[in-house]
């Protein structure tokens, strides 16, 4: 007698990386049709406390036609290292971009594994900006005063085949609003990539 397929009721798991998709198709849509809704403005504000110490703050921005307001003041210290003479009470300004960078690539990520149906369960960018400091500090007028280059490094641990991973990658930096802020010519910065996909068995 043939043994029965216990699998045939086994319910499958439905994909879930934290992001609304449905929401999100929905705001595109409606934004479609009126698209000065679109039209947004971020906000920060600095205040120099010493040396090259200060800190920031994010609270409010306009966008869908009105003012906005966030359910906490974001906070933000910024210094330099030691090195340059600073007291290092944060991180510096061009790392600050470094994690605007790896924090917009990685929400994509998740977003577009959410809409195309694929569950993720960790997801590391790990990424690197090459500078020659001459140009900031005015050694040599010949030296960009910006990043040379930036890698980044993706760990991504999912069942998916690994040219799906690296599709979601593409697609996601295809949408970054960083990404594109810094492959504008007036920061001509080359983003290099690499994507581990750690695959893991699925259970027989």
């Amino acid at each position: 007698m043939a043994k029965a397929n216990t699998n045939v009721n086994a319910q499958v798991e439905p994909v879930d990386n934290g992001v609304n998709v449905e929401a999100l198709i929905a705001a595109r849509e409606a934004l479609t049709k009126a698209p000065e809704a679109a039209q947004f403005k971020w906000r920060a504000a600095c205040e120099w406390k010493n040396g090259t110490h200060s800190h920031s703050t994010v609270e409010g921005f306009f966008g869908l036609g009105e003012e906005q307001h966030r359910k906490t003041t974001f906070e933000f210290s910024a210094d330099h290292p030691e090195i340059f003479a600073s007291e290092d009470r944060g991180a510096t300004p061009v790392e600050y971009v470094l994690v605007g960078l790896a924090s917009c690539l990685t929400a994509g990520i998740a977003a577009v594994a959410q809409h195309r149906n694929i569950q993720l369960r960790a997801v590391t960018a790990t990424i690197e900006g090459d500078m020659d400091i001459q140009g900031i500090l005015g050694i040599d007028s010949d030296v960009r005063n910006g990043f040379g280059g930036i890698k980044v490094r993706y760990k991504i641990d999912s069942d998916a085949k690994r040219e799906d991973i690296e599709a979601l990658v593409a697609q996601s930096q295809k949408r970054s609003a960083r990404q594109r802020l810094m492959a504008r010519p007036a920061c001509p910065a080359p983003i290099t990539t690499a994507v581990t996909a750690g695959i893991r068995a699925t259970p027989g």
